[in-house]
């Protein structure tokens, strides 16, 4: 696959199947490489800010404790990492497997720890972590149940794990607004602030609208050992958090 980063990653073709593709991880690193630089601003833009407030939210739900020693994967440019620092646990250990994207989160002075990994194959022994975190990156994992069992098997007994991640409304009204903005102005707009051209922002929405429903994350967190699963909708259905305890 070509490294140029005007090269073309989604397609229609392959956007017909996001999760299915046999080099889906490849692609998914790749295209985060492409639009670090520009990844936050676009965030705060399309979002008019709300994600912050999720982030917030998620970590409350965690209820972190000052022994807690954190690990959040697919950190990106650390937002999620940096809203679990503030909550005072233990430690804090951001990871992603993209370059790109851990470079906009080690520019910033904090005594948070990062590195480079993939979440399907963490390079921490067992029972290492009280609370593994994730936001909007559990339906870029080339393999989501190898990574959920991953978590499982990186968390102490009676540790947690906190899923954020983008749900579709089901509100008629509501979710065929939601699905307009998503799909025919966001992937325009969010091309134009970013620069994008590999398919970034087309890819966001297909790779939303083709994932898992809550009853299926909860389904999935459940198959992977956890105990105590259910979710939290947030902003009427536009996003929930999953959380599950590994007994």
């Amino acid at each position: 696959m070509s490294d140029d980063s005007t090269a073309v990653l989604w397609d229609d073709q392959r956007l017909a199947a996001p999760h299915e593709q046999p080099d889906k991880a490849t692609r998914v690193r790749a295209m985060f490489d492409n639009i670090a630089p520009t990844y936050e601003r676009v965030n705060r833009v399309m979002s008019l800010g709300i994600d912050a407030s999720w982030r917030k939210k998620a970590v409350r739900l965690s209820n972190v404790q000052p022994t807690d020693d954190v690990l959040d994967l697919a950190c990106g440019t650390g937002d999620f990492a940096r809203a679990f620092a503030a909550a005072n646990p233990n430690s804090v250990t951001g990871s992603d497997f993209s370059a790109g994207m851990l470079a906009g989160a080690v520019a910033r002075p904090s005594k948070i720890g990062w590195c480079q990994a993939d979440a399907l194959h963490l390079p921490f022994p067992d029972a290492h972590f009280d609370i593994i975190s994730c936001a909007f990156g559990v339906r870029n994992f080339q393999d989501l149940d190898a990574g959920l069992r991953e978590m499982f098997r990186a968390l102490r007994p009676n540790g947690r794990v906190c899923i954020l991640e983008f749900t579709t409304p089901r509100s008629a009204i509501l979710g065929g607004l939601y699905r307009f903005y998503f799909h025919r102005i966001l992937p325009r707009a969010a091309a134009v602030i970013s620069g994008d051209r590999s398919g970034a922002y087309r890819y966001l929405p297909e790779s939303v609208s083709t994932f898992k429903n809550e009853h299926g994350m909860e389904e999935a967190l459940s198959a992977a050992g956890f105990s105590d699963v259910r979710h939290h909708s947030l902003t009427m259905g536009v996003a929930a958090v999953y959380l599950g305890v590994k007994r």
